[in-house]
């Protein structure tokens, strides 16, 4: 089930986080990734072929960049769901589509040994990177984007990052794989926004890490939902409620900027806080059932169970009621404990039955229906999805619905943090950006713990 793959996946450790996709190490398509090919940027046009070229930058190269663009190679010979997500009038069905012609072309990263640990993998797979492509530093991701072969990038940086580098991708002309979410605060939603639209403009492509979206199982049963199969929504549930995932203590010598980095997950400016970061995943497949985003959120949360200073200053449980627009409510519950009852699962109820949202579908009085099929990795097909799209002269554009799933999560957290309603305009107009001023290793001492009825939000 992929809810309980993707809990097991966010609590191992980012160097762990390779393992799961070790399978490549055997897969013919290893030596594909590393065969030479042509060397031009990829440019759409209206007679895009299947064996176009992709050539890959990875910006942030811990364990989930690594995953990625490891991933990214493993999507082979997949079909485009054409209904794929926020988006199916992007997505054009071609039928079995092979990602051919792809090749990994330069890693950036703040740490240069993140970005060998990534180089070392892919070396075993015959993929060599040279030291003309590996850029180090908090500019890295500028001299990546820089390289004019590189087509296709993955961002998978820390979630505060993400806006910028997008935003800079695009502008550069490049397709993006961004992991999830897409920011920590309003500005940078609003920057994502933006970019997205840059994006659509310029005929490039965006697709986002919220894999369910990629997934048959929950594309059928979301459509059967949106057609009515259970009448008019009445509410929803989302829940993330899993054990601590991993810390990185802190090392002698480290500034408080390097520690934070390394323990990025622990820190709100870094993170958005594991409402954000984690919880995403539920938050957006009910947006996605209800097509839409919520009013205000009203919440409550606290940090009880993981009081130490190793796990930064966010909270490590929230419960949150969210109001859509026409009177439906989501409740939101995620939790960070360990020894507790595990629940990572969505669902809805409407007024002839309910559903979880990705494989049943129970009718009061009426015929049940179940999801029958076989899902592909989403991880590698959200891949082949962007690809595909970018190979058929319509690309994907996740922007827009991965900005609103952030931004639901960013409301939760700020009523939690403040014990007020927080409106959705609120949140979006927000002049509040999180993170220091400058990006330099030294100083960077971080905010108490959040006290609801003094945290301001504005």
């Amino acid at each position: 089930m992929i809810t309980e793959k993707r809990m097991k996946t966010e609590q191992k450790t980012s160097q762990s986080d390779v393992s799961r996709r070790q399978f490549l190490e055997n897969s013919s398509l290893a030596v594909a990734g590393a065969a030479a090919a042509m060397q031009f940027p990829f440019v759409i046009t209206s007679h895009a072929a299947p064996d176009d070229p992709i050539r890959i930058g990875v910006i942030g190269c811990g364990g989930r960049g690594t995953g990625a663009v490891l991933d990214a190679l493993g999507a082979a010979t997949k079909v485009i769901y054409p209904q794929a997500g926020y988006h199916t009038e992007d997505v054009a069905q071609t039928g079995p589509l092979e990602t051919k012609n792809i090749k990994v072309v330069a890693l950036a990263d703040v740490f240069a040994d993140r970005l060998n640990t990534c180089r070392q993998q892919l070396k075993k797979l015959g993929i060599n990177i040279g030291d003309e492509f590996c850029f180090v530093g908090f500019d890295a991701y500028q001299k990546l984007l820089a390289v004019s072969e590189i087509n296709y990038v993955i961002l998978a940086t820390p979630p505060h990052f993400r806006p910028l580098h997008l935003r800079a991708a695009i502008e550069a002309g490049k397709h993006a794989f961004i992991e999830k979410p897409a920011a920590v605060d309003g500005p940078g939603v609003r920057l994502v926004i933006e970019a997205g639209e840059l994006a659509r403009q310029k005929g490039l492509g965006i697709s986002a890490g919220t894999q369910r979206r990629h997934l048959l199982s929950y594309n059928e049963t979301i459509k059967r939902l949106q057609d009515g199969a259970i009448g008019e929504m009445l509410y929803g549930r989302a829940y993330w409620n899993g054990g601590v995932i991993w810390v990185i203590e802190r090392q002698p010598g480290w500034t408080d900027m390097e520690w934070q980095l390394r323990n990025w997950n622990y820190f709100t400016w870094l993170s958005g806080d594991h409402i954000v970061e984690q919880h995403v995943h539920n938050l957006d497949i009910i947006n996605w059932v209800l097509k839409g985003h919520p009013i205000r959120a009203y919440g409550l949360g606290g940090r009880q169970a993981r009081p130490d200073k190793n796990y930064g200053h966010i909270y490590d449980h929230f419960a949150v009621e969210y109001e859509y627009e026409n009177g439906v409510r989501m409740f939101s519950q995620c939790r960070q404990m360990n020894n507790c009852d595990g629940k990572v699962e969505e669902a809805v109820v409407g007024t002839k039955g309910s559903s979880n949202c990705h494989n049943i579908i129970l009718v009061k009085g009426g015929e049940n229906w179940r999801f029958r099929g076989q899902d592909s990795n989403p991880y590698q097909q959200e891949h082949t999805n962007l690809i595909g799209s970018i190979r058929t002269g319509k690309p994907i554009n996740e922007a827009r619905s991965i900005a609103e799933s952030t931004l639901t999560g960013i409301m939760g957290r700020e009523s939690a943090y403040s014990g007020q309603t927080i409106e959705w305009d609120q949140a979006l107009n927000s002049t509040i950006k999180l993170g220091p001023a400058k990006y330099e290793f030294g100083a960077l001492p971080f905010p108490e713990v959040a006290l609801p009825g003094k945290h301001k939000f504005s």
